[in-house]
């Protein structure tokens, strides 16, 4: 049976690269008449709720064939690399899109019907990741919030409510630690888990990050002791917040993994935990029936600081390579039809980046609710730096060694010795 499938699989990869193969000679048409595109995918864990749109689509009309292409960003990216990239693209936005943008390498979306209805605020978030004069490169399809998640229960059996300060979130800890209850749990045995969790939202509660980024590009390969924006200076204080609430973590929190701390959350081990709302099914699996909550972790003693960590998890974009533009735009409008892009958001607890949407109707996420609808949100720093600095590496040496001084001006250093090689950035800023 499995070498049958095999062969089956074998066959029909043939078919479609035989096909793409074609397209760039005459276009790829499927058997039936209709205009082939490839439309890829990257977010593996709703691959059979995408298989279904493109299914229901396909046999929506007869004038597009829609075929779903998962094999992944490395593909993807090498076939631009060869001039064949995918007609469509609905892929996580983030520095490795970002080369594509800067290089004008994606056709502009901004007349079209979806580009109307999506929120203006998600535009400053957006062109954090590279911009393209004239150009509308790519348009949300799916915004993830995460923030503190808390058991409810254990806040209310020590009559806790969820802080809103920096110090009402001290004076929780130390009630939870008085009472023999670990405040939060942490894994810094994986360094994302730091990088995504403690660091970004200690920065992101503390300081505006969207300014920051573009004062550090204005700065360009001067970043350092001498200037006026650096990270050795503006996350001077985060980072010391940030190893306070440290102090407040599981004793065995430098050996701890992902799933361990998953798994010592279901238990009911800690009251608070720095995930995602991807944590929650991991979570679910050892207690499904945990009260949980989520509240955006605040570093101020000022409430207006409150925000909550976002990214754009789906951005679809239209290679300028592609040799299907109309066909690929007319399946764009199907995806960002008001029930399609709600129903995908609502199976993922995402936020629909749609003028007027709904919220995720799932409780454990109703605390992050306010914070997206009033646009109080920032994308974490660690995704903001490129992957040839290993930030994720300094967030865990941060949050192990208590050096943060040393740690964040090698940061400074690789940021400029960065903009040095790619002096353009600069430029752009202005």
């Amino acid at each position: 049976m499995f070498e049958k499938l095999t062969r089956t699989r074998r066959m029909a990869g043939l078919g479609l690269g035989l096909c793409l193969l074609a397209g760039l000679l005459t276009g790829c048409s499927g058997g039936d008449g209709a205009e082939t595109i490839r439309f890829t995918f990257s977010k593996r864990e709703a691959i059979p709720f995408m298989t279904k749109v493109v299914d229901e689509y396909n046999a929506s009309q007869d004038k597009v064939r829609v075929v779903l292409d998962t094999s992944g960003v490395d593909v993807v990216s090498a076939s631009f690399v060869r001039g064949n990239p995918p007609d469509l693209m609905l892929a996580n936005y983030n520095m490795e899109v970002s080369r594509f943008i800067d290089r004008c390498a994606l056709s502009d979306l901004g007349g079209t019907a979806a580009a109307r209805e999506i929120r203006d605020d998600y535009q400053p978030l957006l062109d954090q990741y590279g911009h393209c004069e004239g150009r509308q490169s790519a348009l949300p399809y799916s915004v993830m919030a995460s923030s503190v998640i808390y058991n409810k229960k254990v806040f209310a059996d020590h009559g806790i409510a969820a802080p809103r300060t920096w110090d009402q979130l001290i004076a929780a800890c130390d009630a939870l630690k008085a009472a023999g209850v670990t405040p939060f749990e942490a894994t810094a045995m994986d360094n994302w888990t730091i990088g995504q969790g403690w660091f970004d939202y200690s920065v992101g509660g503390s300081l505006d990050v969207v300014d920051f980024f573009k004062r550090l590009a204005t700065e360009g390969d001067s970043v350092g002791p001498a200037s006026q924006t650096s990270f050795s200076k503006d996350f001077a204080e985060p980072m010391t917040k940030m190893r306070k609430l440290l102090g407040y973590t599981n004793k065995n929190a430098p050996g701890l993994g992902y799933g361990d701390g998953n798994l010592a959350f279901a238990q009911g081990k800690a009251a608070m935990y720095l995930q995602g709302p991807w944590a929650f099914s991991e979570i679910a699996k050892t207690s499904p029936d945990l009260q949980l909550g989520t509240f955006p972790l605040p570093m101020t003693n000022d409430e207006k600081d409150l925000a909550v960590r976002v990214n754009l998890d789906l951005a679809a974009m239209i290679p300028q390579g592609s040799k299907h533009q109309a066909a690929a735009r007319a399946f764009l409008d199907y995806l960002y039809k008001p029930g399609n892009i709600q129903a995908y958001n609502d199976s993922q607890l995402g936020f629909t980046p749609l003028k007027g949407a709904s919220a995720p109707k799932d409780p454990r996420v109703a605390g992050m609710i306010p914070y997206v609808d009033k646009g109080r949100v920032y994308q974490g720093p660690s995704v903001l730096v490129p992957k040839t600095i290993p930030v994720f590496n300094y967030a865990q040496a941060i949050a192990l060694s208590g050096d943060a001084g040393s740690t964040l001006s090698t940061l400074d250093a690789d940021w400029a010795r960065l903009a040095f090689r790619a002096p353009a950035t600069k430029e752009k800023a202005k």
